[in-house]
């Protein structure tokens, strides 16, 4: 039979039948959220980078753990979801914003790292969203400890490094967040079907954890461009 003339049914390739018609919708309800999210998050990076509006580390910082302890002293109800939702819409405006300082940095060492950045993070939280949504439920909820016990001894190598100060130091915790972030996009997307599946609806909360990830994978995978970029042009010279 030629290839050819086979017929690929792309419905069949967008059916989950394991997980059920609600969670289904409630996850279009989570991704909805995330994709309005990074719009906003765009936004707030082009008042700090471009309109040189709300500089400064501090800024961005105090204000998404504000919007954060804000969201979730926000009880999940029907009365309270606008304002939920405007909470989240802020949330992802500061973490936007604090992207301005790795922006700037990419912008003066090649500002196509930006672009090349993104799309590398959206193919790569696309693959690992689809393979935890393809995967057999519960597959990877196993990863969870794993994921935080790495986490846990990157947080105390960077306090170290502060230390010490050494660039390999620095390289191998960039690599290393990035795969354990990775991980995250897997254990979060599975983590956010099982609470559906038993009944957690939170999709306002929910779309945080995934943004989230989206947001770390980012700014590592810009930095780590960043770097290799930089030693491109010391060899050249």
């Amino acid at each position: 039979m030629d290839f050819m003339d086979r017929n690929i049914n792309f419905n069949a390739l967008l059916k989950f039948s394991h997980i059920s018609s609600s969670t289904q919708q409630h996850l279009k309800r989570v991704y909805s959220c995330f994709a309005i999210c990074l719009l906003v998050a765009a936004a707030g990076a082009y008042v700090n980078v471009v309109l040189k509006f709300l500089q400064g580390s501090f800024i961005s910082f105090a204000g998404s753990l504000g919007m954060m302890i804000w969201l979730m002293s926000t009880p999940h109800t029907f009365e309270n979801e606008k304002k939920r939702l405007g909470i989240l819409a802020g949330f992802a405006f500061f973490s936007g914003v604090g992207l301005g300082p790795a922006l700037n940095m990419c912008i003066a060492i090649n500002p196509s790292i930006i672009p090349t950045a993104f799309l590398g993070t959206a193919m790569i939280f696309m693959c690992f969203s689809l393979s935890a949504l393809y995967a057999q439920r519960r597959s990877f909820l196993f990863l969870g400890g794993i994921l935080m016990s790495v986490l846990s001894l990157l947080l105390i190598s960077s306090l170290v490094n502060l230390l010490v100060g050494s660039v390999l130091l620095f390289k191998m915790h960039m690599y290393i967040g990035l795969l354990v972030m990775c991980g995250f996009v897997l254990f979060d997307t599975q983590l956010i079907i099982e609470k559906a599946e038993q009944g957690d609806k939170d999709y306002v909360w929910h779309c945080v954890d995934l943004f989230l990830d989206f947001i770390t994978i980012f700014r590592k995978l810009m930095v780590i461009m960043a770097m290799n970029e930089k030693e491109k042009k010391k060899e050249r010279k």
